[in-house]
């Protein structure tokens, strides 16, 4: 059991900061919270010194294996290799202090099962397992002089990648996912940055295949969610039942305002444009990309204004490739542009953990909820930046439970 007094308690849902507070943690859970002080025998009490005590925070769209900004240069990777780099990766999230992630298309069960084991230290994993598009999408990565597809099992951008056509082949491709044990389905329904063949505008998948998508996760109560930037794409996969849009940064107001009548929420990922534009070239992005990118960066912000207008629910998303990775937190100054320091907090706590399905599970301190905890050094509320970098302003690192970083000292 361990107990951590003298804490400022940030509360994302009502945004109060309650100082002085305790927080008993026993075994995976929170046992208690108390703006008095608690008397109870504890393995170890830590002093809080009056920094900020909240919850661990929720990236809803990472790529863990995708560990190269030109993702064609995973074809020459082994899935051994793939993994070792993921490891590297996810304990680096862990470190910034997010203690919860979603990823959004190549992690699998097993890596998945690997942290959840202890095997490997990183944030809790959601996975989609392979994102499923068609002949010509943003998940076909082959070159145009390529008349297959490439084995997945010593190529680690096959392994992360899936082709479907027509109705059926959607349909057993997402069986298939649902067999490996996803926790969502992930699909293409427009053009990408990285996919350097297809128009950012294309409609990709008709209604009836994105439809056979959603009814197959519905059966296993999962969900979908679709990569989509142009507002047509968008509107035509919220109508067909898709729960979530993975960027959006095309919207227009009247796709916004469907999507917060439909309930659909949207994970912006501004950060990977901004690192794009720095740094792409120097990783090996080509200048199709790089010229895409220009476009979707112009839009970012404008479509955090037309979702926040309509009521949409944001949740936090960073979706950088490889060697951009490091840049994960900076998506909060980006958003800080144009949504509240508590607006931008929500969205990588509570929100994130509606999206995911627990709510008063995760991204929160309450009885009962899973002790998922980060102390601050600062007051985020005032300044974000202390949420910002590697992980620098972070005293305590809790997952679960268990102390991943502590700089507390004992009480």
């Amino acid at each position: 059991m361990i107990l951590i007094r003298n804490a400022n308690l940030l509360d994302p849902a009502s945004g109060n900061l309650t100082e002085n507070v305790s927080v008993v943690v026993e075994g995976e859970q929170i046992r208690e919270v108390s703006p008095r002080p608690i008397q109870v025998s504890a393995s170890l009490t830590l002093d809080a010194g009056g920094r900020t005590l909240m919850p661990g925070l929720i990236d809803c769209h990472v790529h863990v294996f995708l560990s190269e900004v030109n993702i064609r240069a995973l074809e020459a990777i082994p899935l051994t290799l793939m993994t070792a780099r993921g490891a590297a990766l996810m304990r680096a999230m862990l470190d910034r202090g997010f203690t919860t992630v979603r990823d959004t298309g190549g992690a699998d069960w097993g890596i998945r099962e690997g942290v959840a084991q202890g095997h490997l230290p990183g944030p809790r994993l959601f996975v989609a397992g392979r994102p499923i598009g068609q002949t010509g999408g943003h998940s076909d990565s082959r070159r145009r002089t390529d008349t297959s597809v490439s084995c997945h099992c010593c190529n680690a951008m096959a392994f992360t990648l899936g082709i479907a056509d027509g109705v059926d082949e959607v349909r057993r491709a997402a069986r298939e996912q649902l067999r490996q044990g996803v926790d969502h389905i992930k699909i293409m329904v427009s053009g990408g940055v990285a996919s350097p063949y297809d128009p950012l505008e294309s409609l990709q998948y008709t209604t009836d295949e994105i439809r056979a998508a959603v009814e197959e996760a519905a059966v296993f109560k999962r969900y979908v969610c679709a990569h989509a930037y142009a507002a047509e794409a968008v509107a035509r996969a919220v109508q067909a039942g898709v729960r979530v849009i993975e960027h959006g940064n095309l919207i227009d107001a009247a796709t916004a305002k469907l999507m917060a009548a439909r309930g659909a929420f949207l994970v912006p990922t501004l950060v990977a444009y901004d690192a794009i534009e720095r740094h792409g070239g120097r990783w090996g992005m080509g200048a199709d990309s790089l010229e895409k990118n220009k476009i979707v960066m112009a839009a970012g912000l404008r479509s955090l204004e037309l979702a926040r207008e309509a009521g949409v629910r944001m949740a936090f998303g960073s979706d950088l490739l490889g060697q951009l990775q490091p840049d994960q937190s900076r998506e909060f100054q980006i958003r800080a542009k144009v949504l509240s320091p508590l607006e931008i907090i929500r969205s990588a706590t509570v929100i994130g953990a509606e999206l995911l399905g627990r709510s008063g599970e995760l991204g929160t301190v309450a009885p009962g909820a899973l002790a998922d905890l980060l102390v601050v050094d600062g007051d985020p509320l005032r300044d974000l930046s202390r949420l910002e970098g590697q992980g620098e302003h972070l005293d305590l690192i809790m997952k679960a439970g268990v102390l991943h970083r502590n700089r507390l000292p004992a009480a």
